[in-house]
């Protein structure tokens, strides 16, 4: 039986470098690619993708492994960034890791890795992969708490999960990661981190989205309707904000909402207040990777990477649009947020927050 090939997405970091090596061991054919999204170097800030690519390329001729690019840049920026910007402009918080996900590395990576003859693709994200009886695969939160990734992969497609791989899952911690890497004589062993925006490395969110979008200032007004200070532009404001106001003096502000129309941001200094917390999600552009959520069941929810956990109960309401009941609030929850249900460790899917 000839053996299986495999396309590994290659970022030039730890992760993806050590799951090329762990795969070679397991008797794959291994191909390492590097997907080239983002280029474009903005005021002040360099982007680090050659630095990344030539990380990437020193990786694969030092498995002795063949490396191609696949150049997404296009299809990158229309179908991730153009989606980030006109989120920001409606006046909501979107996801960007998340639609790169679902759009590119298990879409356009996997449909051009199958043309080039790839039987699976694996990628160097903290998840697991189980593979049921009945043919269905589940994605698994990683045995890492602090580094699991599945929030950012739940609308990864039920065929794309059975065509992945994600060894770096089943390692509890990021030192043994590296120690692994280490043992192997990879050279990005002790390479740090990406930070930021998924393309765009080490730059903020206010200063990217400032390249593309006009802006100007507006007031602050809280909630007695005084106004208190100006922002720069309501679009870089998200609920529950309470950094970066500039609001000087006595208690911390905290966005409760904002007029993108009259570029006006609202904040108050209770924490109690009712515009800060929500007790019901409702969620469209909804997606579930095995079964839809069981009515009544208890549940899991997330709303925001690395935010907290709270118990829920799902009600589909419609073909695309569903209500997740909180048992407790959770606070500074804006439209256009990803929310994901969980069973235990299980990722049963989620949809985009409209309320």
């Amino acid at each position: 039986m000839s053996k299986q090939t495999v396309f590994v997405g290659m970022s030039g970091g730890v992760d993806s470098s050590l799951t090329a090596a762990l795969l070679i061991e397991q008797g794959f054919d291994v191909v390492g690619v590097y997907m080239k999204n983002w280029t474009r170097d903005l005021p002040g800030f360099d982007c680090p993708w050659r630095e990344d690519f030539e990380d990437a390329q020193r990786v694969a001729v030092g498995l002795d492994i063949p490396f191609e690019v696949f150049d997404f840049e296009k299809d990158y920026q229309d179908k991730v960034v153009q989606y980030m910007i006109d989120e920001y402009r409606l006046g909501r918080t979107p996801n960007p890791d998340v639609m790169c996900n679902q759009e590119v590395k298990f879409k356009l990576f996997l449909d051009l890795a199958k043309e080039k003859g790839a039987d699976m693709i694996a990628t160097g994200h903290y998840a697991r992969i189980e593979r049921g009886d009945d043919g269905q695969s589940s994605l698994i939160k990683a045995a890492n708490a602090a580094k699991d990734q599945t929030y950012f992969l739940y609308r990864v497609s039920q065929e794309a999960l059975q065509m992945s791989l994600m060894p770096i899952g089943d390692f509890v911690t990021k030192e043994e990661v590296r120690q692994a890497a280490r043992d192997r004589g990879i050279e990005t062993a002790e390479k740090k981190d990406s930070q930021g925006i998924c393309f765009v490395g080490k730059v903020g969110i206010k200063e990217f989205l400032s390249q593309f979008v006009e802006t100007k200032p507006g007031p602050i007004v809280d909630s007695n309707g005084v106004r208190i200070g100006e922002h720069e532009g309501a679009i870089f404001y998200t609920i529950g904000q309470r950094h970066g106001l500039n609001v000087g003096g006595g208690l911390p502000y905290y966005v409760t909402h904002k007029d993108i129309e009259a570029n006006t941001v609202y904040v108050t200094t209770d924490l109690n207040d009712p515009a800060l917390w929500h007790d019901k999600l409702t969620l469209r552009s909804l997606t579930w990777i095995n079964d839809a959520p069981e009515s009544g069941k208890t549940y899991k929810v997330q709303a925001r990477y690395r935010g907290p956990f709270e118990d829920c109960t799902v009600t589909l309401e419609g073909d695309d649009l569903a209500l997740a009941t909180l048992q407790a609030p959770l606070r500074g929850i804006a439209a256009g947020q990803s929310a994901v249900i969980y069973d235990a460790d299980r990722v049963v899917g989620g949809g985009i927050v409209s309320n």
